[in-house]
């Protein structure tokens, strides 16, 4: 007997939250700017990343997904931070997948998502070199909180459950379907 995915109600739903009405501005700006810090916490773990990008100081990246997008300009430091309203940007990407399932599908499955790039060769292929180089290191900022031994067990854990999502994710794309009778294993 076929049975249908627990998860195939999401294929809807995204499109309805993400259809329906906007944030206000001021959450925008306020997401906006959780996620450069983010960003910068990331960048000033890896030296080489913040040199590859001071490079490029003033240098200002449009990222595109859907009706949301994000201006970055590149510091002096080899930081990012949000671009002034009305800069014309050097870099446009667009991330094509407009389906935030199939973008956490691929995300599981460790996939780039296809994107569009129009402009600055140069910053396209450092940003390339950051995607590829540079990893948030979870563990260790885990450690500060909580210690080493603690951090390394939740991180374990974190690391099998990913794996397993993985798994499963890989398997149902592979064409097993969602009558498939497989089970996530942990």
């Amino acid at each position: 007997m076929a049975t249908q995915s627990p998860f195939s109600f999401l294929n809807g739903f995204l499109e309805r939250v993400l259809a329906g009405p906007q944030p206000p501005a001021w959450l925008v700006h306020e997401l906006q700017h959780r996620v450069v810090l983010f960003l910068n916490h990331v960048l000033m773990q890896e030296r080489e990343a913040m040199e590859r990008l001071e490079r490029q100081r003033g240098r200002v990246s449009l990222v595109q997904w859907r009706a949301y997008s994000m201006a970055l300009q590149v510091t002096p430091a080899g930081l990012l931070d949000l671009a002034p309203q009305g800069v014309a940007p050097d870099l446009r990407l667009e991330v094509s997948e407009t389906s935030p399932l199939s973008l956490a599908r691929g995300a599981l499955r460790g996939d780039k998502p296809t994107i569009r790039i129009e402009g600055d060769v140069q910053l396209a292929g450092e940003i390339n070199w950051l995607v590829d180089h540079v990893r948030w290191d979870v563990e260790e900022d885990l450690a500060r909180v909580i210690g080493d031994v603690p951090a390394r067990a939740v991180a374990s854990v974190a690391t099998r459950i990913a794996d397993a999502l993985s798994r499963f994710v890989g398997g149902r794309m592979a064409g097993q379907g969602p009558g498939s009778s497989d089970r996530m294993r942990l």
